[in-house]
């Protein structure tokens, strides 16, 4: 909770399967295939409430969290060391990109994390990576929530 990575407990596993919520209990994988965006924003000033608002985002359900943020080559490792201490992962292949570093010595990184997921927890997220970025000469280009395709009934 608090922003922090979950790990579905036994109860929650048992309520997930019960509710029909899920797929089968079994938690979420950052880099799960069946994963879709179902919120996003490359606008630093919009509010998180805003955009979860108008978007396909199921509240009480985990989602992956993902931050897109471009960085310089040589502080990558740096970054995604850091970002692991929050529990994010590196996801470059998630978007497909094979970017090796740019004109300008800049890379594209993709990192993720599972989470419960609220207004309030995805400013704060926000607000972490865009102090990452910048500790390491970087930027955030984007943001997307993503969940499992809604059961169907």
């Amino acid at each position: 909770m608090n922003g922090h990575p979950v790990d579905a407990g036994r109860w929650e596993r048992i309520r997930q399967r019960l509710s029909g919520r899920g797929s089968g209990g079994v938690p979420l994988g950052v880099d799960d295939a069946d994963l879709i965006v179902v919120a996003e924003s490359d606008d630093e000033t919009a509010a998180s409430s805003a955009v979860l608002d108008e978007s396909a985002w199921r509240p009480g359900e985990d989602v992956v969290l993902r931050h897109i943020l471009r960085v310089p080559v040589s502080r990558v490792d740096d970054a995604v060391a850091t970002a692991a201490l929050d529990g994010y992962e590196r996801l470059d292949d998630a978007l497909g990109r094979a970017d090796g570093g740019g004109i300008d010595g800049t890379v594209v990184v993709v990192l993720g994390r599972r989470q419960t997921l609220d207004a309030m927890h995805l400013s704060q997220e926000r607000s972490r990576m865009a102090g990452l970025g910048a500790r390491h000469g970087g930027s955030v280009l984007r943001w997307q929530v993503l969940q499992r395709p809604q059961a169907r009934r």
